[in-house]
C-alpha cells in the first residue's frame, strides 16, 4: 500500500498519524509511507525522529474574528493555502498514493483536499469529541470518517462514519513499568509526570514553578515536567527565582519535550495533564491515574467534557484551569500519592476507557478504502 499521512501542529494530531504509520509498516513491510505537514510545526521534529519522510507546506489557519488585522491575516493565509494546494497536487502526482489519511490540524488540509479533487480515496481520523474545522470542511468527500467518541456522530449526519477509538503508538504496548523505571534511573519514590500538551501551556508552566518550589522543600517525590516545544525561556529562570537550584534536586527534571513518552508514562505513578483526546487515550491504554486540568481555550469546552467522563468513571480527578495554582495542584497530587490503594483503583478504572484494538480497526478501515 502507498499511503500519505497528514496531521500537524500538535502531538494530538501527529502521534495518532505516527501510530497508523507504524501499524501499516508492521502489517505491510513493503508499504510506501509519506507524511505531509506544516513548515515550522512540531511534525518537523517528531516525524523524522521516527524515520519517515516528511513533505511540508507553508500554511496557517484562518482567524474567525474579522478585524482589520484578522482580514489581512486571512488574505495571506488564503494565498499560502493556494500555493500549498499546488504543491500538494504535485506530491500526489509524484507519489501516486492508494489512499490519503488526514489526522487533523490545518496543516493536513492541503494534501487531503488535493487528493479529493484528484479522485484519490481519503480517510479522516477525528480524535476529539468536538470536530475541528479541517474535519468539518473535508468530511463531505471522504470515504471514511473514523471517530473516537459517539458524540461526534451528531455533527456529521451524512458522513461515512466508522467508530474506531483513538490509536496509540506501538511503543505504549511493549514497555513495562519496572524496566522503564530502571532505564530512567528512578529510585523508589513515586514519579509525577507533568505534561500540558506538546506545545506547552504558559498558564500551567507558571503553576508548575510553584509546584516545583513546593516539591523541593522535602523532595518526597520524583518529577518530570515538560515545558512544551515552545520552550518558554523564563521557566527555568523563574524556578531559580523561587529559590530552587535544580542541580541540588536531581529528583526534579525539567525539559522542553518528552520524546520517550511511552517509557516515561509507564514509569509514572501520577500524570498531571490537559484533557486532549490523544493524551487521554494514552492514559487509558496505560491505565494511569491523572489530575486533569482541561484547557479553557478549546471549542465547545470539549476537554472538560472528555475529562469529566474519566472522572465519573473513577480514573481521574478534574481541576479547573481557573483553580489550578501550583500549591493547590501540589496538595492534590500529594494527597493522591499518599494513598497507593486509591491510585491503583484509579489506574484500573482508567483502563476501562481504552479501546484496545483501535489501531487494528483503523488499519482495516484504511486498507478497505485503499483496495477499492
Amino acid at each position: 500500500m502507498r499511503i500519505i499521512l497528514s496531521g500537524g501542529g500538535t502531538g494530538g494530531h501527529i502521534n495518532p498519524a505516527l501510530a497508523i504509520a507504524r501499524e501499516v509498516q508492521k502489517r505491510e513491510p513493503d508499504s510506501a509511507i509519506l507524511f505531509c505537514g506544516g513548515t515550522g510545526g512540531l511534525e518537523e521534529k517528531l516525524v523524522p525522529r521516527e524515520g519517515f519522510e516528511l513533505k511540508t507546506f507553508t500554511v496557517h489557519g484562518f482567524r474567525r474574528k474579522l478585524t482589520p488585522s484578522g482580514i489581512l491575516y486571512n488574505i495571506k493565509a488564503l494565498s499560502e493555502s493556494q500555493k500549498a494546494m499546488r504543491q500538494a497536487k504535485q506530491i500526489i502526482r509524484d507519489f501516486k498514493p492508494d489512499v490519503v489519511v488526514g489526522c487533523g490540524g490545518y496543516a493536513s488540509y492541503p494534501i487531503v483536499k488535493a487528493a479529493q479533487t484528484m479522485n484519490v480515496p481519503t480517510a479522516l481520523l477525528e480524535v476529539n469529541a468536538y470536530p475541528g474545522m479541517t474535519t468539518k470542511t473535508l468530511a463531505g468527500k471522504c470515504k471514511a470518517l473514523m471517530i473516537c467518541f459517539e458524540k461526534t456522530r451528531e455533527y456529521f449526519p451524512n458522513a461515512p462514519i466508522v467508530m474506531t477509538g483513538s490509536p496509540v503508538r506501538d511503543a505504549f504496548t511493549t514497555v513495562e513499568r519496572e524496566s522503564a523505571r530502571r532505564a530512567l534511573g528512578l529510585d523508589e519514590r513515586p514519579l509525577v509526570v507533568s505534561v500540558w500538551g506538546s506545545l506547552g501551556a504558559e498558564r500551567m508552566n507558571h503553576a508548575m514553578v510553584d509546584f516545583i518550589a513546593e516539591e523541593s522543600r522535602e523532595d518526597r517525590h520524583q518529577l518530570i515536567h515538560a515545558i512544551g516545544s515552545y520552550g518558554y525561556t523564563w521557566v527555568r529562570d523563574d524556578i531559580a527565582k523561587a529559590g530552587v537550584d535544580l542541580k541540588k534536586h536531581p529528583n526534579i527534571q525539567v525539559m522542553d519535550y518528552i520524546y520517550n513518552m511511552p517509557e516515561v508514562m509507564a514509569a509514572a505513578d501520577l500524570i498531571l495533564c490537559r484533557g486532549g483526546a490523544a493524551t487521554l487515550a494514552e492514559l487509558a491504554f496505560m491505565g494511569k491515574p491523572a489530575i486533569i486540568v482541561p484547557s479553557p481555550n478549546v471549542a465547545e469546552n470539549h476537554q472538560e467534557k472528555n475529562a469529566r467522563a474519566l472522572e465519573a468513571g473513577g480514573g481521574a480527578v478534574v481541576l479547573l484551569d481557573s483553580d489550578a495554582d501550583g500549591k493547590t495542584l501540589y496538595k492534590m497530587a500529594e494527597e493522591l500519592l499518599s494513598q497507593p490503594e486509591k491510585l491503583d483503583a484509579m489506574g484500573k478504572a482508567m483502563k476501562t476507557f481504552a479501546t484496545r484494538d483501535a489501531i487494528g480497526q483503523i488499519y482495516d478501515c484504511i486498507r478497505r478504502i485503499a483496495a477499492k
